[in-house]
């Protein structure tokens, strides 16, 4: 199989590749707890898969994984308190983006998707896209273009109605819970332990923020709603989606 990770090529492979204006997909993570019967890693695993998948549909390649994301909040990732969460600035994560971005087109990437796969990521990475093409637009490379998007955007509405026949919860609360628990069996069944599966969700936030927040705002699990029912066979329907639904997006906005 043609290597598809960056990383696995060599130089003159990556700049074959760059000549022939394949896209260069970056995932961004992040190490965060997602109670206990799921890694640290789940917000790394989930993007990368599906980089990878959408990467060998469109002739991309997928550079190294970001595996630190802007801070956890309570309401979308249980928040710092948990041990293992380990995370970065917004500004230090806006850079790191730019400075990815920006070496990535001096040497002749001109096609980037940004694949986020944690919910606090999304305005330090719109922040790092928009320095990264104005440096490059800067020194003369006036032709590069960025998608950015969230995975789980791309789901029919006939699976989430599959999935929840009584009505989705909503992204936010999904932490750790059936839609990730789902993707997890499917993609790294050996890192997830169902028997540790917490019954403690949903959890019922106010529409605001407190810092610092109260004790017993989060599930004492960290997962944020019912997480029962996740199974290989929903990650396989939520995948199907995810990398159809993006590689048609990634062919229409580059023209492959």
């Amino acid at each position: 199989m043609t290597p598809v990770f960056m990383a696995e090529l060599s130089w003159p492979e990556f700049e074959n590749k760059m000549e022939a204006g394949a896209p260069v997909f970056l995932p961004l993570g992040a190490t965060e707890q997602h109670g206990p019967h799921l890694p640290l890693s789940v917000d790394i695993v989930l993007p990368t898969a599906v980089a990878e998948a959408v990467a060998r549909q469109a002739g991309g390649i997928v550079a190294p994984a970001i595996p630190y994301g802007y801070k956890s909040q309570a309401r979308s990732g249980g928040g710092q308190s948990f041990p293992g969460t380990t995370s970065l600035a917004a500004h230090t994560l806006s850079l790191v983006v730019r400075d990815v971005l920006y070496d990535l087109g001096s040497h002749g990437a001109r096609r980037f998707v940004v694949v986020n796969g944690h919910c606090e990521n999304a305005w330090p990475a719109i922040e790092g896209i928009d320095l990264a093409m104005r440096e490059l637009r800067r020194d003369g490379i006036a032709d590069a273009k960025t998608m950015r998007l969230e995975y789980w955007d791309f789901v029919q509405p006939e699976t989430l109605a599959k999935i929840f026949p009584d009505g989705f919860p909503g992204i936010e609360l999904e932490h750790a819970s059936l839609l990730e628990t789902s993707l997890m069996l499917l993609l790294r069944p050996d890192l997830v332990s169902p028997e540790k599966m917490p019954d403690d969700g949903p959890a019922e936030f106010p529409p605001y923020d407190l810092t610092p927040m109260p004790d017993g705002g989060v599930p004492e699990s960290g997962v944020l709603a019912v997480a029962q029912g996740a199974s290989a066979e929903i990650g396989g329907w939520l995948m199907d989606d995810h990398v159809t639904l993006i590689a048609q997006a990634v062919r229409r906005e580059f023209g492959i």
